[in-house]
């Protein structure tokens, strides 16, 4: 039988990870589009700037799997 907590660690994990993101998002977006006003030739970088903090999320995600996969669910 599967804690109560399993799941609700998992979701406290990916939540986190997902506000993170949002937040780093947030403040890379704000600098790129002021960047971007200056120099438009930095297209490329901003977009990649903005794309890495995904990863964030994607570990989150790996990271709440294996919390249910370790504990017996699933």
């Amino acid at each position: 039988m599967i804690s109560l907590w399993v799941p609700v660690s998992a979701a406290i994990v990916l939540s986190v990870a997902a506000l993170a993101t949002a937040w780093a998002q947030s403040k890379i977006g704000t600098a790129g589009a002021a960047a971007l006003a200056e120099k438009p030739e930095l297209a490329g970088t901003i977009v990649i700037l903005v794309a890495i903090p995904e990863t964030m999320v994607i570990l989150g995600f790996i990271v709440a799997v294996l919390i249910i996969l370790r504990s017996g669910g699933g």
